[in-house]
């Protein structure tokens, strides 16, 4: 990978610091600092994955504008929060659906926080209709959902995590085999990365190689939430 889409410790750094200064003014002043350790190895990471992605499949972005694309704002939305603090002391990017804005629709994700990176693939809390939607269509097509879910680099790396429904869904049987997975709430995979992965210089081909590995759960997905993939 080359130099400008490698991202850096410093990445890792300026988070920590963040968490100890997590305050406007510190911000403003090192600015330029967040700019260069974070802002601009993402949108280069960003750029450089779009060509990648497209191999994977045509139908997922990688929107490398500064806002409203692929790259997290480090700012916390605190209107209805009880924590105040204006800043997220992590950096999220996230390579949507192109139905994303009028869909449900499932997306790859990298989470890069000091002692916690992980790679995550799939949909997080989809409201109720359309988490049943998901549902019914696992029950009817449960022989594939088992293979996607536990079979491949996704059984061999991933993880599913979530909140889950304490009694089964109505409607679907309490005895069925796949019942853990039709109560889940959300219906992501996820695999931990640690600082040393992230800052490789092969880590776009990982990256690259997790998120085609990942693609028949992704697939999966899309079908089940009726947009192509």
């Amino acid at each position: 990978m080359a130099p400008s889409v490698r991202f850096r410790p410093d990445l890792f750094a300026f988070l920590a610091d963040l968490g100890d200064n997590n305050e406007r003014p510190w911000f403003h002043q090192n600015k330029e600092r967040y700019d260069e350790a974070i802002k601009e190895p993402a949108l280069d990471f960003i750029q450089a994955f779009g060509p990648r992605l497209t191999t994977i499949s045509s139908h997922f972005e990688a929107n490398a504008r500064p806002v409203g694309g692929s790259l997290f704002r480090i700012q916390r939305d605190t209107r209805f929060a009880k924590d105040k603090t204006p800043y997220k002391t992590n950096t999220g990017l996230h390579f949507r659906h192109e139905r994303a804005k009028d869909a449900h629709a499932p997306g790859f994700y990298l989470h890069l926080e000091p002692r916690r990176c992980f790679f995550g693939v799939g949909l997080w809390h989809p409201e109720t209709k359309v988490a049943y939607q998901i549902r019914e269509f696992m029950a009817e097509n449960r022989d594939r959902w088992t293979m996607v879910s536990t079979t491949g680099l996704f059984g061999d790396r991933m993880e599913l995590g979530g909140d889950s429904l304490v009694r089964p869904p109505k409607g679907f049987d309490p005895e069925d085999p796949i019942i853990t997975d039709l109560k889940r709430k959300s219906f992501m995979g996820t695999a931990s990365l640690t600082q040393k992965q992230v800052t490789a210089p092969g880590f776009l081909d990982e990256f690259e190689a997790l998120c085609r590995g990942t693609s028949p759960f992704m697939h999966f997905l899309c079908d089940a939430v009726g947009v192509d993939f």
